[in-house]
């Protein structure tokens, strides 16, 4: 007989409701925040959210797109780890590059020749470079508008470069309000940061500032630059880590669909070792033990979930598994003894068949942190996919890391070749992020609100759910009337 069996069934999101609780003037919409801990960082604290959700590792939803738009507006795209080593560092360098509130600067001689800058130029994809000298002291900056490459090709940069004695220039500044500042006064679209001896330091562009004050919610490095996630397997982790750390990438992902293995203690142990800096997301586990495991590992934050996505059929061809909501409480209940005899709350993210709002406010009031998604931004415009028609619906590709065709590029990340553990499909495409997530977000402060809530870690400590009955779950959906565009739905027929 099995070690043990358990009678109580696993429960999923579906089946909860939350209770509401009495809203304060202190609790009303506006005052609510949705910011949360990703993951800790090895030295100490956490690499927070503005929004609690994550874009799924897949093929046909992290793309660098998306992880640059989803850092612009709070949460974080993973991007997959299923493609070649050098394809996901690029991707990961193109978030980085993006948008960087202080600029690594690429700098010239003054002696070099314009025809030169210009190769560099095309090369690069930008057009303002630093003059300094052998001694990294700024000279000037010389732009496109400064020069013709037909006329100026054998013309060295100093006698083309805006010289240093007419650049506003600000000395050691980190707060980029203090860089507008300057910015604005001296009427330039570029400010240079030298250090007390002149040193170049970095660069700030007006565009930047102005992108960082359009979108308040952004999540960004201590550079201002936008936060890049990235997944990693047990497999050629040697080397697939040392690139996304050359790339710039912030934190890493365990991809897995079982992550309570030796194979992840052991990719946790080596990164520990050789990145020592760099935070990582363990997972995915659906027990308490798997979740003591990781952390014991080093893990600083645990993926949530098993088979219960929409593309995936783990369940249905292992029969492994368990309800998420279960999943969660049983983790969260481990996360929750860790911190009363350590004192450290490692994040917990909620991963797998999570479609809609409620399904991310009853993830998170079930004590998870954050959480993942697929389908939902495999259906948007910045998903990697193009889009398709099909009887006369605009729709977009969607398949599972499991499936046959996300496999194709490794069959060994699974350790077998006989099956698969994810279908491939399409979800009906629903326009732009911009346009949906701010949807998303508004629903589930307006549900913190209703709890009498402010923040995540009040409703994890105040929340009231419901276990609610097939019936209930139905009564509360549209039923007894003939919908416009739609057919009569009778809660009297459905039941019988």
């Amino acid at each position: 007989m099995a070690r043990r069996v358990h009678m109580e069934p696993s429960r999923t999101l579906t089946e909860f409701r939350l209770l509401p609780g009495l809203t304060t003037r202190e609790t009303s919409i506006e005052h609510v925040t949705l910011a949360t801990p990703l993951v800790l960082r090895p030295e100490g604290g956490a690499i927070p959210l503005t929004t609690p959700v994550l874009a799924a590792a897949m093929q046909s939803v992290s793309g660098s797109r998306m992880g640059i738009e989803l850092a612009r507006l709070g949460g974080a795209a993973v991007i997959y780890c299923s493609q070649p080593i050098p394809d996901e560092a690029a991707m990961v360098a193109k978030i980085k590059a993006h948008k960087a509130g202080f600029v690594e600067p690429r700098a010239i001689g003054p002696n070099d020749l314009l025809r030169d800058v210009d190769a560099l130029r095309r090369t690069a994809g930008y057009s303002t470079f630093p003059v300094v000298d052998s001694k990294g002291r700024l000279l000037g900056l010389i732009t496109r508008r400064d020069y013709d490459a037909r006329i100026h090709g054998d013309v060295p940069a100093k006698e083309r470069m805006v010289p240093r004695a007419q650049l506003n220039v600000g000395v050691e500044i980190t707060d980029l309000e203090a860089a507008n500042g300057l910015l604005i006064e001296g009427h330039r679209s570029v400010l240079p940061i030298v250090d007390r001896e002149d040193r170049l330091l970095s660069l700030v562009f007006r565009k930047d500032i102005e992108d960082h004050l359009d979108n308040p919610d952004q999540v960004v490095d201590e550079k201002k630059r936008l936060l890049a996630v990235a997944a990693i397997n047990t497999h050629d982790y040697h080397e697939r880590v040392a690139a996304l750390v050359e790339a710039g990438v912030d934190v890493l992902v365990i991809d897995s669909s079982d992550g309570h293995t030796a194979f992840q203690h052991e990719t946790l142990e080596w990164i520990r070792r050789r990145a020592p800096h760099l935070p990582v997301i363990g997972g995915n586990v659906i027990t308490g033990e798997g979740f003591d495991y990781l952390v014991a590992s080093g893990a600083g934050a645990v993926k949530v979930g098993m088979g219960g996505g929409s593309i995936c059929i783990t369940q249905e061809q292992k029969g492994t598994g368990r309800g998420l909501a279960t999943a969660v409480m049983k983790v969260v209940e481990a996360r929750d003894r860790h911190r009363a005899k350590t004192g450290i709350h490692v994040p917990v993210i909620a991963d797998g068949g999570i479609v809609n709002s409620k399904d991310v406010v009853i993830a998170l009031a079930l004590g998870a942190d954050a959480v993942m998604m697929g389908r939902f931004f495999a259906r948007l415009e910045e998903s990697p996919t193009e889009t398709v028609r099909i009887n006369d619906r605009v729709m977009k590709p969607y398949w599972g890391e499991g499936s046959a065709r996300a496999r194709e590029w490794s069959p060994a990340r699974y350790r077998q070749a006989a099956f698969v553990e994810g279908v491939e499909g399409f979800v009906e495409y629903a326009g732009k992020l911009r346009d949906n997530l701010p949807l998303l977000v508004s629903k589930v402060k307006a549900a913190l609100s209703s709890c009498g809530c402010r923040t995540i870690a009040e409703l994890h400590a105040n929340a009231e759910l419901e276990l609610v009955s097939a019936l209930a779950i139905r009564e509360g959906k549209v039923h007894d009337i003939l919908q416009l565009g739609g057919e009569v739905d009778s809660l009297s027929s459905w039941s019988s």
